[in-house]
């Protein structure tokens, strides 16, 4: 890793991340979760500020060092226990069928080999569980996509490896979870906005 992507990039991150508009997705892609969480991409811990009631321990995959430091006062400060996990979505070092539920909020966006992490969530969850996700990725307009596409080489070097052009739901799809809800739409901002601000808000159920 490189100083931007290690010391900048979750700093970057954290900006905006509890503004009353980004906690108004958590709260909506946390609802109905309970249990023993897996939070994929846990950064600075902006989801704890939401998290229901009804969660008893949220397992932590984070690969920066550096946000987990910036997670640091919300974990102190939360009622819910949360354990760091692993640092790689890639190979979840959990066992079989453990996890109640798996949380991904502008996660999936980054992982090199998302399809290699999904396969890790079906693996983990127990059956009937769910992955909770809120992510953005491929608009359907094509004057859109056709920015996603020039903007994403410059997105990727900034953030981390931060794709603008991945379609999730068919991803979540290919994954073999059955998506129960979804909603896609473009998050309220100015037009320019856009390429950045498609949105796919959902839950995906691991087949019994």
């Amino acid at each position: 890793m490189g100083w931007w992507t290690t010391h900048v990039t979750p700093r970057l991150v954290e900006v905006g991340s509890t503004s009353e508009g980004m906690l108004a997705f958590r709260r909506r892609v946390c609802a109905g979760l309970t249990g023993r969480v897996v939070e994929l991409g846990f950064g600075g811990g902006a989801n704890l500020e939401v998290m229901p009631p009804e969660v008893t321990c949220i397992v932590a995959i984070e690969p920066s060092d550096v946000a987990w430091q910036l997670s640091g006062k919300r974990r102190a400060a939360s009622t819910v226990p949360v354990e760091r996990g692993g640092l790689d979505g890639q190979r979840l070092d959990l066992p079989d069928e453990s996890a109640d539920a798996v949380l991904s909020t502008l996660t999936l966006c980054t992982i090199p080999d998302v399809e290699a992490a999904l396969r890790e969530v079906v693996r983990v969850l127990r059956p009937g569980g769910a992955l909770h996700f809120f992510e953005h990725g491929l608009a359907p307009d094509a004057d859109v996509e056709r920015w996603q596409h020039r903007l994403e080489p410059m997105q990727m070097r900034l953030f981390d490896g931060c794709h603008l052009t991945r379609r999730i739901d068919r991803l979540v799809e290919e994954s073999g979870l059955v998506i129960e809800t979804i909603e896609r739409a473009y998050a309220p901002a100015p037009g320019v906005m856009r390429p950045w601000l498609y949105g796919y808000l959902g839950r995906a159920v691991r087949p019994a």
